[in-house]
């Protein structure tokens, strides 16, 4: 960890923009809404243009199944990377063991196995588990277990690191542990000091973009406010691009800001 008086402003390489997308949660649509806006956003890119997902394709919002057949088949205005979230983890779990559906079906469970064509009405008086896992295995398309499977926990580029919950303090970066990077947050969230990169996250929903000296925070609780948000970074600037509606009707949220300075 560096302090504060010793960071220097976050920058990428030269010629690469980065699209870090929030956290989708179903949202098909709003995916959609977000790769077009992207695609127009493109038209001034450098000679390369990323986007890296920051995790949790699924659950909650109405159609699990859309989102990551749309990212299993790489259907996206860029290149990408798809990092895991917390609840893909839980529905890799589930595949394994049909008991996790207890705790699962709490927070976006149910959502994502009816989006699938499962019949999740014994699910909600706590029965049939073992049933609708059999269930998930037969419907679950052998592409989208593949891309689930193959979501990674973290990556870097220049002075960013990019993750789904955050980092545990006092740890470097290199030797985070998985449940941290999928999971944490009031010990990451309280935190005040900074790290030898920008932690780009999402998983904590909030009303605005975070643009933190020490960290960025893209997760805009899309399944409920109908905002997706994606942070661009160019050099050593961020913006903001998002489905946000404005004068009731849609439109880009898109707002350059100065590099945060510490306090």
């Amino acid at each position: 960890m560096l302090s504060p008086e010793k960071r220097k402003p976050a920058a990428l390489p030269e010629g690469l923009r980065i699209y870090a997308i929030g956290d989708v949660h179903g949202r098909l649509d709003l995916l959609d809404s977000l790769a077009r806006r992207i695609e127009a956003d493109l038209r001034d890119a450098p000679a390369l243009a990323f986007t890296i997902f920051l995790g949790d394709y699924v659950d909650r919002g109405p159609n699990s199944a859309g989102v990551v057949d749309r990212l299993a088949r790489r259907d996206f205005p860029t290149e990408f990377l798809a990092l895991r979230g917390n609840h893909e983890e839980v529905m890799l779990n589930f595949l394994l063991e049909p008991a996790v559906l207890e705790n699962w079906r709490n927070y976006g469970g149910l959502e994502t196995l009816h989006s699938y064509g499962i019949d999740v009405l014994p699910a909600m008086r706590g029965l049939g588990y073992e049933g609708m896992r059999d269930s998930l295995l037969e419907r679950l398309p052998r592409s989208h277990e593949e891309f689930l499977r193959e979501t990674e926990y973290y990556t870097t580029s220049g002075d960013y690191f990019f993750c789904h919950a955050g980092v545990r303090p006092g740890t470097p970066l290199d030797e985070q542990s998985p449940r941290d990077l999928l999971w944490i947050r009031e010990e990451f969230l309280a935190f005040r000091g900074s790290w030898d990169r920008v932690i780009v996250h999402g998983h904590t929903p909030v009303d605005q973009p975070e643009l933190l000296a020490s960290r960025i925070n893209v997760d805009t609780g899309a399944f409920a406010s109908s905002i997706l948000t994606a942070v661009v970074l160019e050099g050593s600037e961020r913006r903001i691009l998002s489905t946000a509606r404005t004068a009731g009707r849609s439109a880009v949220e898109e707002k350059r800001q100065p590099l945060p300075r510490p306090a």
